[in-house]
């Protein structure tokens, strides 16, 4: 993945460098210019295989991402709201996208864990009004803690809380255990607006095809509970 100076993210480019947030300006001036709010009209057909791999992000890669997470967030959010970022997000074929212009264009499991991971560093709940919660393997165990931590620090109040953790846990019973697809859960992320409104994106894998299905749960959905189609959609 290279990234040369007619994409306007090459080495010179001082918004990639420094400070990781310092110079945002620069890239959120980009996509102002009418790349992130037009909505084309496609027909979404086929089927996406997530083919399971190893290795890990370059740290290079990684850095950038982050930055470049950070100026999407702030345009989306000052557009469009906190609650509109999450509801994208729990749309399998935004998550995709957001994946590839990322900078993460890999045909792979690991955009999901990536693009996750990449939100998780770039976003911060005092900033843009959202919050990341989970993650992959032992850090989606953590989930109910970080719950807990972005209902105060959003300010959504004690009932809250509870009833956040209960949706965390039940997408994730239903998808692991109800859902008797082959895929086991290993990771879970919570995504958090501070309207109160929250998607799921979790994880499986199948080690007898080495293949992953991800899962994407929205509250705006949720009109007959946990178990009635449920999900905004799956990939994989």
């Amino acid at each position: 993945m290279t990234f040369g100076s007619s994409t306007g993210f090459g080495e010179g480019d001082a918004c990639l460098h420094g400070s990781p947030f310092a110079s945002r300006e620069p890239l959120v001036r980009a996509f102002k210019r009418g790349c992130i709010n037009r909505t084309p009209s496609l027909r979404r057909t086929g089927v996406a295989d997530l083919p399971l791999h190893r290795g890990g992000v370059p740290r290079w890669l990684m850095r950038r991402m982050v930055r470049l997470a950070d100026a999407i967030a702030v345009l989306l959010v000052e557009e469009h709201g906190p609650g509109e970022f999450v509801r994208r997000l729990s749309d399998p074929f935004w998550f995709q996208a957001l994946g590839c212009v990322l900078g993460f264009d890999w045909h792979s499991s690991g955009i999901t864990t990536v693009v996750t991971a990449v939100l998780r560093e770039a976003i911060r709940p005092g900033e843009h009004g959202l919050a990341v919660c989970g993650g992959k393997g032992k850090r989606s165990l953590a989930t109910p803690r970080d719950i807990e931590l972005a209902v105060e620090e959003l300010g959504l109040g004690e009932g809250a809380r509870e009833e956040l953790i209960y949706a965390s846990r039940m997408c994730a019973k239903v998808d692991n255990a109800a859902v008797q697809d082959g895929y086991t859960l290993y990771h879970h992320a919570f995504f958090l607006a501070e309207d109160g409104s929250w998607a799921v994106v979790q994880q499986g894998m199948c080690p007898s095809d080495r293949t992953a299905r991800r899962y994407h749960w929205f509250s705006g959905r949720l009109r007959e509970g946990f178990v009635v189609e449920p999900h905004s959609g799956i990939a994989g």
